[in-house]
């Protein structure tokens, strides 16, 4: 059987990405088969694709970090031929074949049955950028969090996770301010419930070691000299969820605010979080955390074919919300 799949090669001149016809046998390892129906574009595939970013640790493999589909076959006694599955992370398109493929091979302890409550399109709205923004919350409400507590400031807050966090937050009764660096998408964080929104040229930022205490909580898709600004504005036992670095992987920052009002900074990692974890919180985002504006959120699908089209504008953040893919017809 042979089927379409986009491959990512590493080559003396770069990376060069392209539709190639597979075999299953030329896939990598797993027990599940899986007819893949819908998968998106996240920021870490662009970086793939493009070659602007290493995250591919084996050449080559198929892009795509997400997918969600149908059980073709199956050597696992979890999971049958027709059930309906997702796969977010867990290694694809880093050391596995990912869902930018007709078909994906995936291991058994990878793969999640789709929530009842949601199908394959709603399932790739959300991707790894859903998981994240609910794993985040999750990590926060576990230290305390409560919508009582006050402010929960998101940055980045137009793309993937901070858009859908924005979404489960506001849903939750949380009052939500959203950090943007465009005037121009004001109207759609307000769409989404935040009641507040903050362009990053407007903050006032001091080179004190502490800030006024402000937000109960953030969730940081930026890093950076942000990430620090953010600890030293924390009120006391706040908790911010670290989960990008867009702006910067260093850090900066003294221990007062830890010290004096015992903020938390929590690692986000939804690509190696544990398989009960992941079952859980994929629960949640089916129930309480489900997002209540995916028809917004999701601001287009594009066809298999037009991949290549769309990367350049995920690398030079010319895009909000999130991008589904459709795979199959």
């Amino acid at each position: 059987m042979q089927f379409k799949a986009f491959r990512i090669h590493q080559q003396e001149a770069g990376v060069l990405a392209k539709y190639e016809s597979l075999c299953v046998d030329e896939l990598t390892a797993g027990e599940v088969l899986i007819r893949v129906e819908f998968s998106c574009i996240n920021y870490k595939d662009a970086l793939a694709a493009t070659g602007a970013g290493k995250i591919l640790r084996k050449y080559p493999l198929t892009g795509g970090i997400d997918l969600a589909g149908v059980v073709e076959q199956s050597a696992s006694p979890q999971f049958k031929p027709g059930q309906s599955v997702l796969v977010t992370g867990c290694g694809l398109s880093e050391t596995l074949d990912g869902g930018y493929a007709e078909f994906a091979r995936i291991p058994d302890n990878a793969v999640i049955p789709m929530p009842a409550t949601l199908n394959a399109l709603d399932a790739m709205t959300l991707g790894t950028a859903g998981f994240t923004a609910a794993l985040a919350i999750h990590r926060m409400e576990q230290n305390g969090l409560k919508p009582e507590l006050g402010e929960i400031m998101v940055t980045g807050a137009s793309g993937g996770v901070g858009s859908i966090a924005i979404d489960m937050l506001s849903s939750q009764g949380y009052s939500v301010t959203a950090l943007t660096g465009r005037d121009s998408q004001r109207d759609y964080l307000q769409t989404l419930g935040a009641k507040q929104v903050v362009l990053r040229d407007e903050l006032l930022i001091n080179n004190g070691p502490m800030e006024s205490a402000r937000f109960a909580a953030a969730i940081d898709n930026v890093g950076g000299d942000l990430l620090s600004w953010l600890i030293r504005s924390l009120r006391n036992q706040g908790s911010v969820a670290s989960v990008g670095m867009t702006g910067g992987s260093n850090l900066s920052v003294s221990v007062m605010p830890f010290i004096l009002r015992g903020v938390n900074v929590l690692g986000i990692n939804s690509g190696a979080t544990p398989r009960e974890l992941r079952e859980q919180i994929w629960r949640r985002i089916s129930t309480d955390l489900r997002p209540s504006r995916l028809a917004v959120i999701r601001t287009r699908i594009v066809e298999f074919d037009e991949l290549q089209k769309v990367f350049p504008e995920y690398l030079h953040n010319h895009t909000h919300g999130r991008t589904v893919v459709r795979i199959a017809h």
